[in-house]
C-alpha cells in the first residue's frame, strides 16, 4: 500500500474540547490537512521538544528515548495506519539490531516519539479520504504560531507582565512542574513577540 509522507505544521487549542488540542499534520507534496485531536499531555510533550523548553525531569516520552536509546533501539518511522469511528491507529516502527519491529501505539504517543527520534511520519490514502480536510476547510493556521492562543485564552491575562517577567515566571512553573501553565505563558511569551 502507497504511504504519504506528513509534516508537522503545529497545533491549535480545540474548539470542541476543553484542555485539548488539534495537531495538525500536512502532505509534504499536497495540500490537505490531517487534524488530530489529542490531550494537553501529549500536546505539552510535542511542544516543549520542538520549542527546546528545558525541563529538570525527563517525560515519559523523554524517558522512552532514553530507554530506546541506552538499549540500541532504532525508531524508524510511524505510520498512522487507521482511521475508525473517530479514533486513529498508529503503528511504530523500530529496529532492535535484529530486524524491524511494529508496535502498536497511540497516534498522540506516536507524534510525541517521532519529534523527539527525527523520523518520518506516513499514513495510506485510505486514513486521508477518511479524516483530512483540504487547505480551504482547514482551521485557521494564522493561530499555529502562537499554539492558537486567542483573546479569550489564559494568555491574555500575562497582558500586564514584561516579557522578562513572563519568561521568569514560565521558568518557575517548569520547576514546579506545572508544564500546562509553563506551556500558555510560553504562548503568551511568543504571541508578545510577534506583535512587536
Amino acid at each position: 500500500m502507497e504511504r504519504i509522507a506528513l509534516k508537522l505544521l503545529g497545533m491549535i487549542n480545540s474548539q470542541s474540547q476543553s484542555g485539548a488540542y488539534t495537531l495538525i499534520l500536512g502532505e509534504v507534496e499536497g495540500n490537505r490537512r490531517l487534524p488530530i485531536l489529542i490531550n494537553g499531555f501529549e500536546a505539552q510533550a510535542i511542544l516543549f521538544h520542538i520549542e527546546q523548553i528545558k525541563i529538570p525531569r525527563p517525560l515519559t516520552h523523554d524517558l522512552f528515548k532514553n530507554f530506546a536509546d541506552t538499549f540500541g533501539i532504532a525508531f524508524k518511522e510511524v505510520i498512522i495506519s487507521k482511521f475508525a469511528q473517530g479514533i486513529f491507529y498508529s503503528t511504530l516502527i523500530c529496529d532492535d539490531g535484529k530486524g524491524p519491529r511494529e508496535i502498536d501505539s497511540r497516534t498522540s504517543d506516536a507524534i510525541a516519539l517521532a519529534v523527539r527520534f527525527a523520523c518520518p511520519i506516513y499514513t495510506h490514502e485510505e486514513v486521508m479520504n477518511a479524516a483530512s480536510v483540504s487547505v480551504e476547510d482547514e482551521p485557521d493556521l494564522d493561530d499555529l504560531a502562537t499554539g492558537g492562543m486567542g483573546a479569550d485564552d489564559d494568555a491574555y491575562d500575562y497582558e500586564k507582565f514584561t516579557i522578562d517577567e513572563l519568561e521568569e515566571m514560565m521558568n518557575e512553573a517548569i520547576e514546579n512542574e506545572e508544564y500546562e501553565k509553563a506551556s500558555q505563558i510560553r504562548d503568551a511569551i511568543n504571541k508578545r513577540k510577534s506583535t512587536h
